[in-house]
C-alpha cells in the first residue's frame, strides 16, 4: 500500500510539473498534435493482443512452481509474438496514415507535423510492447512494487529529457525523444531487475515454445477485449475533440480528465491489495469467508469516505485559484469548469471500486468486461447522439458523457458485486465453481495509459 501511494504521488507531482512546461513551450495548439499522435499510439496499443498482461499471470503460476524454464519460455515468447504484432501496426499506421490523419480534420502544417512523425510513433509502439513484457515479468515474479517504481522513474526521466529540448527550441519532437528516452530506461532497468531474480538468456531459439504462446494469447484474448471496447473511451473523445472542436480544446480535455484519474488514484493506491486479499479469503466458499469480505469491503468503503471525499471536496471548491496559480499565463477560463465534472465523474468510478476487487477476487472476470462494455458503449453513445442529432460539440459535452459513462459503469459493478454476495457461500453457476484468475486487468473505470 505504502509504495502504491508513493508511486501515485510521484506521478501526480510529474503531471503538476509536465502540463506547464509543455504548454509554456508549445502552446495549446501544438501541445494538442502531440495528444493526436499519442491518441494513435493508444490505438496502436492494440497490438499488444492483451499478452503482457497475460504474462504477469502466468510467470506469477510458473514462479510459484518453481519452474524457471517456464518463466524464460514465456518471456521469450511474448517478446517474439508482441514484436510480430508490432510490426503489423507499424505497416498498418504507414500505409493507413493518409487516411488516419484527415479523420482529426488538421490543419495544413499539423497534418503535416502528424505524418511525418506517424511513422516513429509507429515504431514506439512496438518498443513500448517490449518494456511491457518486461514490466508485467517483474509484476509476475512478485516485485509490482519496483514494476510500479520504475514506470514512474520512466515518468521523471521523460519530463528531464524534454523539459531542456523544449527549452533549446526543438518543438514537439522534443516530446518524441524523451518518450524514447524513457523507454529505454525502463527497459533497462526492468531487464536488470528481472534477469537478478531469475538468470536467463531471452534471445534463445528453444526458449520459443508454441504452447506458452497459445496460453499467453488464451488470456490475453479478454484483456484484449477490453483494451478494444476502450477504445471508445478517451481515443474517440479525443478525435471527437479534434474533429469537430479544434486541437486547441485536447490539453483542456486531457489536464482535467489526468487530473482527476491521478486524484483517484491517489485514494486507489490503499485499496490494490483488496483483489489478492478476497481470492485468498474466497477459496473457501463459507458463512466466515463471506462475513470476512464484506468487512474488507466495509474498511474499503470507509477508506474513501475518509480521504477521499474531503479530497474531492476541497478540489472541486477551490479548482479555479488551484489552475490559475499552477498554469499562470496558459490558465484557460474553460478548465475549471471541466475539472470539476470530470472531478464527479471519477468519483463514481472510485466508488465502484471495492465491488470490481470484490468481483475480480471472486473469479466473475464476464461481469468486469461487461463493465468495460457498458463505459465505452454509454461514452460513445451520448457523444454520438450529440452529433447525429447535429448539436454543438464541446469539451463540456464530452465530459459529461464521461461522468454518465462512468456512472452507468460504477452502478453495474456495484450491483453485480452484491448480487454475487449474496449468493456467495450458497452454490451457484458453473461460473461460481471456476478457478479464480490470478492476474488483474485494469479496471473498467480507470485511465488509459500515456505514452
Amino acid at each position: 500500500m505504502v509504495s502504491g501511494v508513493a508511486v501515485t504521488l510521484v506521478n501526480v507531482s510529474v503531471m503538476a510539473v509536465a502540463y506547464p512546461i509543455y504548454l509554456h513551450f508549445l502552446g495549446y495548439e501544438q501541445y494538442g498534435v502531440w495528444l493526436v499522435l499519442t491518441t494513435v499510439l493508444t490505438f496502436a496499443h492494440l497490438g499488444n493482443l492483451g499478452v503482457s498482461q497475460a504474462v504477469t499471470k502466468l510467470v506469477a503460476e510458473e514462479y510459484g512452481r518453481g519452474d524457471m524454464l517456464a518463466i524464460q519460455q514465456y518471456l521469450t515468447t511474448a517478446m517474439v509474438l508482441l514484436c510480430l504484432s508490432g510490426l503489423l501496426v507499424l505497416v498498418v499506421l504507414v500505409g493507413l496514415r493518409g487516411a488516419i490523419i484527415p479523420a482529426f480534420r488538421l490543419t495544413e502544417d499539423n497534418a503535416r507535423t502528424v505524418s511525418w512523425l506517424l511513422p516513429y510513433i509507429g515504431g514506439l509502439s512496438i518498443y513500448v510492447f517490449v518494456t511491457e513484457v518486461l514490466q508485467g515479468t517483474l509484476s509476475g515474479l512478485g516485485r509490482m512494487d519496483l514494476a510500479n517504481g520504475i514506470h514512474s522513474l520512466g515518468g521523471v526521466l521523460k519530463l528531464a529529457v524534454a523539459g531542456p529540448l523544449l527549452f533549446a527550441g526543438f518543438g514537439i519532437e522534443s516530446l518524441l525523444v524523451a518518450a524514447v528516452a524513457s523507454r529505454l530506461a525502463m527497459h533497462v532497468a526492468s531487464l536488470v531487475c528481472v534477469r537478478r531474480i531469475v538468470p536467463f538468456r531471452i534471445v534463445r531459439f528453444e526458449n520459443l515454445d508454441a504452447r506458452r504462446g497459445k496460453s499467453l494469447l488464451s488470456f490475453g484474448g479478454g484483456v484484449f477485449a477490453g483494451s478494444l471496447v476502450n477504445m471508445l473511451f478517451s481515443p474517440f473523445n479525443r478525435l471527437i475533440l479534434a474533429r469537430y472542436v479544434g486541437l486547441e480544446t485536447l490539453p483542456v480535455y486531457e489536464i482535467a480528465h489526468t487530473g482527476s484519474m491521478q486524484v483517484r488514484g491517489l485514494v486507489e493506491a490503499a485499496l490494490r491489495a483488496l483483489m489478492p486479499e478476497i481470492s485468498r479469503v474466497g477459496a473457501n466458499t463459507t458463512v466466515q469467508a463471506k462475513n470476512r469480505i464484506s468487512q474488507i469491503n466495509t474498511r474499503a468503503i470507509k477508506v474513501i469516505v475518509l480521504f477521499g471525499v474531503p479530497v474531492y471536496v476541497s478540489l472541486i471548491v477551490f479548482a479555479r485559484p488551484l489552475l490559475s496559480a499552477w498554469l499562470g499565463g496558459r490558465f484557460t477560463d474553460a478548465l475549471p469548469d471541466i475539472l470539476r465534472i470530470m472531478l464527479v465523474g471519477t468519483f463514481f468510478s472510485l466508488l465502484c471500486v471495492p465491488a470490481y476487487y470484490t468481483l475480480m477476487g471472486l473469479g466473475r472476470v464476464r461481469h468486469c468486461f461487461l463493465s468495460h462494455v457498458i463505459q465505452g458503449v454509454v461514452n460513445a453513445g451520448a457523444v454520438g447522439m450529440i452529433v447525429l442529432s447535429g448539436g454543438a460539440i464541446s469539451v463540456r459535452s464530452v465530459a459529461l458523457a464521461v461522468v454518465a459513462a462512468m456512472g452507468a459503469t460504477s452502478s453495474y459493478v456495484v450491483w453485480q458485486a452484491r448480487r454475487t454476495m449474496r449468493r456467495f457461500g450458497h452454490g451457484g453457476s458453473e461460473e461460481d465453481s471456476r478457478p479464480r484468475e490470478g492476474a488483474t486487468p485494469v479496471p473498467a473505470c480507470s485511465a488509459i495509459a500515456e505514452v
